[in-house]
């Protein structure tokens, strides 16, 4: 009777450290979330007295994979500008791959047309103008050869413009926070 209880204890020991250990090793290589950031924001056309009835918006998204033991695959990238409650502008990065401990920056722009555009303008050269940004996406993480299941992400930030059309406030850049629920 003895013996068996010792020999009990001694496979409930063993389990125990087996889960110490699996959750030492999941803790360690558990994938984290990648950084969003927008850079390089700008308005060009904003102070030109013979500015048409639509803008463009210019701005480079970085993205940066923390990780340094698993890749990250990206879904199309879904970015929504937002004025107030208004869209006043959108747009669509196809999907990609990013390696471990890497970054990817994108370079694009948009047209904001009328009658957004006025009142963008205006809240630009007044310098109260704040536009959200929305980012969508789904990822998938692959370490060690195995790939993970899809990860919804969903980020936002606000972006301050000064009057000269780039962001105010002494930021060069706005990072993206997880969107509150």
């Amino acid at each position: 009777m003895c013996e068996t209880k010792n020999f009990y204890f001694w496979i409930l020991q063993i389990l125990g450290l087996l889960g110490i250990l699996v959750l030492c090793l999941w803790l360690a290589l558990r994938p984290g979330s990648p950084h969003f950031t927008i850079t390089n924001f700008s308005v060009p056309a904003v102070n030109d007295s013979n500015t048409s009835d639509h803008g463009i918006i210019q701005y480079q998204l970085d993205i940066k994979n923390p990780n340094k033991d698993s890749g990250i695959y990206y879904d199309d990238i879904l970015l929504i500008f937002y004025h107030g409650v208004n869209i006043v502008g959108n747009n669509t990065i196809p999907s990609f791959t990013e390696e471990k401990n890497r970054s990817h920056q994108v370079l694009n722009h948009f047209d904001v047309d009328n009658p957004f555009w006025a009142a963008l303008r205006s809240a630009i050269l007044n310098a109260t103008a704040e536009l959200r940004v929305d980012l969508s996406t789904k990822v998938r993480y692959k370490t060690w050869l195995i790939k993970s299941r899809h990860h919804g992400l969903h980020k936002e930030g606000n972006i301050p413009i000064g009057k000269d059309g780039k962001i105010s406030n002494n930021k060069k850049k706005v990072k993206l926070r997880d969107a509150s629920k």
